[in-house]
């Protein structure tokens, strides 16, 4: 049978890199993201400690975010030798991250890491050491976990994986906008600066209160110094200079 007689029912909604492609791919890296780095820290410091990004679920938008940055970014390498394919994640998740660092500082006012106790580190917010970490895990990715993974992806039915995307998508919407607004808050609490007292900002407050808050970002820092709160204008002024 010819590729054009193909009934479409049996052609996979993820097929190539298509949006349900890169969400997926996405939601397995929030995921992985977290476990990972989980495991990094009980094996560094002895101890479980939530590394999640997002109030709801094991879920974390950096390694979300930059697996999809990852695929889309070193996909065309994968025919090239492994020293490029280190060298691309090297370069794509040291920006990444810089990126990722930048924007929280500017929006929340807070810090998730910081790195300047370690040497060649940028402003803090990558160094050089970890720069190669994401190096070795895009050649990872590249070689040996994004190609079963695409396979796996494919294999859900049409019937269950586009509206299990939706569904998806809904969620992850609503639970980075619940954690963006309870961080938000939380700063505004700990800075001293809290101006706004709608019903929901006062629910916010009674929902995710610090005590909470610090079980859930247990290394979360705040930039106390010239910190200002801004507001919708100045959020988009800020957004408009990060993205030029």
């Amino acid at each position: 049978m010819s590729a054009s007689r193909i009934p479409l029912t049996t052609i996979s909604f993820a097929h190539g890199l298509n949006f349900y492609k890169l969400f997926w791919v996405f939601v397995i890296g929030c995921f992985l993201g977290v476990v990972i780095e989980t495991i990094w820290c009980i094996l560094r410091n002895r101890r479980i400690e939530s590394r999640k990004g997002l109030i709801y679920g094991p879920f974390n938008l950096v390694y979300g975010i930059g697996a999809i940055f990852m695929t889309v970014g070193l996909i065309w390498m994968k025919d090239t030798r492994d020293l490029f394919v280190f060298i691309g994640g090297t370069i794509i998740g040291g920006a990444y991250e810089y990126v990722c660092s930048v924007i929280q500082e500017k929006l929340t006012g807070t810090i998730s890491w910081d790195y300047k106790a370690l040497p060649f580190n940028l402003h803090g917010r990558i160094n050089l050491l970890y720069c190669f970490f994401w190096g070795i895990l895009g050649l990872l990715w590249e070689r040996d976990l994004y190609p079963p993974l695409s396979r796996l992806i494919e294999r859900i039915p049409n019937s269950v994986g586009i509206p299990l995307t939706w569904i998806l998508v809904v969620f992850f919407v609503l639970d980075s906008f619940i954690s963006a607004a309870a961080v938000y808050r939380m700063n505004c609490r700990q800075t001293g600066q809290i101006k706004e007292h709608t019903r929901f900002w006062q629910w916010i407050d009674r929902r995710y209160p610090d005590k909470r808050m610090r079980r859930i970002y247990p290394n979360m820092k705040f930039n106390l110094q010239n910190i200002k709160i801004p507001n919708k204008t100045e959020l988009k002024e800020e957004l408009s200079q990060i993205l030029k």
